[in-house]
């Protein structure tokens, strides 16, 4: 459970609201602007390339979190959720890698892998209330 008191998840909230905020309006901005099948251009490459920048972001605001938690049980519940998200998404890509290679099952984006890690993190978050009793930030 997240302690509303502790001064690193208050930063880690702002941090990853501001860049969650920047995801969206990138993102939202770049297919608005950009079709679907648009050539390579600068400006194509580029405005691709900025929701990018905050998943970058994104995944820096949850290192910043590991870095600044001071007490080792919250650090610990952290950890043990993105072990989860990480065996969650390669099992998911994995698993859906070969059945694309054997099978004519729809290609899954590559653009998939991080919404699946993220989707991950919750399942981590189920595992650690189940098992330690806390889920950590939820």
């Amino acid at each position: 459970m997240m302690r509303a008191h502790n001064s690193a998840y208050r930063r880690y909230l702002k941090r990853m609201g501001l860049a969650v905020s920047l995801y969206l309006v990138t993102l939202f901005a770049a297919v608005k602007i950009l079709h679907h099948d648009a050539a390579p251009s600068p400006l194509s490459i580029g405005l691709s390339l900025l929701p990018g920048l905050a998943v970058l972001a994104m995944l820096w605001s949850i290192a910043r979190l590991l870095v600044e938690l001071d007490d080792e049980f919250l650090r610990t519940l952290e950890v043990r959720k993105s072990l989860v998200a990480t065996g969650v998404t390669l099992a998911v890509t994995s698993v859906w890698g070969l059945l694309e290679m054997l099978t004519t099952v729809p290609r899954l984006e590559v653009f998939w892998v991080f919404p699946i890690w993220c989707a991950g993190l919750t399942i981590g978050g189920v595992v650690n209330r189940v098992t330690m009793g806390a889920a950590g930030w939820m």
